[in-house]
């Protein structure tokens, strides 16, 4: 193993890999005194509710306490599905849910996926978008009994999108031994999440949004009209209506919203340049991959195809960058040993925002509209989830989404401060050692 000081490579820095190309932009807009609606929140909800509106004639002043799309929406490692994600968290869905509306969420769900390709294509964002599946890989002999009831229920109605990998072929899918086979799931694809941000923004400020970054909202109240007033650090703006789309942000301003999101941050890597040859030795199909690990693993090749970048909970609190770092690139190469050796140039973290049903939501309290909950997989769900809470503010829905029908929970004595984390944590790392998994 590389002795810790020469796995940084020369130039190596501390923020994401999608920056380079796509850096988030500062905003100097001027905030109106008022606004037909209101978004708190500049990340791909925000924005995708703002553009919703403007295509429907509405405009949206979207303000973000740092640059729009600072936070998770220009963090995550761009991988994409629509159902193939739904509540990977839970172990049997199909029991967690009424099947009723199970089945309306996977509708729904699968239908954000052919929405989400139609908003790329119909905006014209440039984003390196490729439809390459997704790979999950079973860190335990039982784990594939789970992944069989979810290609089951996903291959229900003859969607036939999901296919069970035996371990006699994985690989085919990666070169590592690690796993006991996995999931395929072919309605799944990548994208570069800076620019999916960059041109998102771009198209919902050409229909008409004030994008705002710099601004922290500081209280809201609601008035007689049914209104609201909103104080921030640049003054105090009335709206007509109030969106809330802050996920793993979400702050002390919406204290009803903050108590049932569990913020959790999430750590990548991209290694060094490996040329594309050796990456697609290592991952011969290109796709987006991941695993059934409670401490689960997630990676991908860069869009070049030329290094790879790989995600994981390198800790449950909120850890040096650095540090995390060093952790990810343990794991990287005890997956893939080919890597032994290889060096990094970026690191960076991001909250993602887990609800406690680990299931997304969209709806209104007290007249405050919201999209939260992506649990780990925001791309599509929060563009999605955005357009929803836009027919929501609009009135013009024809039904309501799924994801509105589901209460959205907390518990007792939770103010929206994660302190059982390190809990969380070594009892997962219990559950896969147990399971067989061990960490290097």
């Amino acid at each position: 193993m590389s002795r810790p000081e020469n796995i940084f490579a020369p130039g190596y820095v501390e923020h994401p890999y999608w920056w380079d190309a796509a850096p988030p932009a500062p905003t100097g807009a001027t905030i109106p005194d008022d606004a037909e609606v209101l978004v708190i929140g500049g990340g791909i909800a925000g924005l995708a509710t703002a553009l919703e509106l403007g295509r429907n004639g509405q405009r949206a002043v979207v303000l973000d306490r740092a640059m729009i799309g600072w936070g998770a929406s220009t963090r995550n490692g761009g991988a994409l599905s629509g159902s193939g994600s739904l509540g990977r968290a839970k172990a049997d869905l199909q029991k967690a849910v009424d099947p009723e509306i199970l089945r309306a969420m996977l509708d729904e769900a699968e239908a954000s996926f052919e929405d989400y390709e139609e908003l790329v294509r119909r905006e014209g964002i440039d984003c390196h978008y490729r439809r390459c599946g997704r790979f999950v890989g079973a860190h335990a002999p039982a784990a594939m009994e789970t992944l069989k009831r979810r290609a089951d229920m996903l291959n229900r109605d003859g969607g036939n999108q999901a296919e069970i990998v035996p371990r006699t072929r994985l690989a085919d899918e990666l070169a590592t031994d690690r796993y006991h086979g996995g999931l395929i799931i072919e309605r799944a694809g990548s994208v570069h999440p800076g620019e999916y941000v960059r041109g998102l923004a771009a198209a919902a400020a050409r229909h008409g949004a004030i994008l705002c970054g710099g601004v922290t909202v500081e209280s809201y109240v609601r008035e007689a009209d049914g209104g609201f007033r909103v104080k921030t650090s640049r003054g105090t703006i009335r709206a007509r209506a109030l969106m809330v789309a802050t996920n793993g942000y979400t702050g002390a301003a919406t204290p009803w919203h903050r108590r049932r999101l569990v913020p959790v941050s999430s750590y990548m890597i991209a290694t060094e340049a490996l040329g594309a040859d050796r990456v697609r030795r290592l991952l011969p199909k290109l796709r987006v991959y991941g695993d059934t690990k409670k401490v689960l693993y997630y990676f991908r090749p860069s869009p070049d195809g030329e290094r790879i970048l790989f995600g994981g909970r390198a800790s449950f609190v909120d850890a040096d960058v650095k540090r995390a770092g060093l952790r990810l690139h343990q794991f990287l190469t005890h997956l893939l040993p080919d890597l032994a050796g290889t060096r990094i140039t970026h690191a960076w973290k991001g909250n993602v925002a887990f609800a406690l049903d680990l299931l997304p939501h969209v709806g209104q309290k007290d007249g405050v509209h919201f999209a939260l909950g992506c649990n780990g997989s925001g791309v599509v769900t929060m563009t999605h989830l955005g357009r929803q809470a836009a027919h929501q503010i609009l009135g013009d829905a024809n039904r309501p989404s799924a994801f509105s029908r589901l209460p959205f929970p907390t518990m007792p004595l939770y103010n929206g401060t994660p302190w059982f984390m390190p809990l969380i944590g070594t009892y997962y790392k219990l559950r896969d050692r147990l399971d067989g998994w061990r960490q290097p």
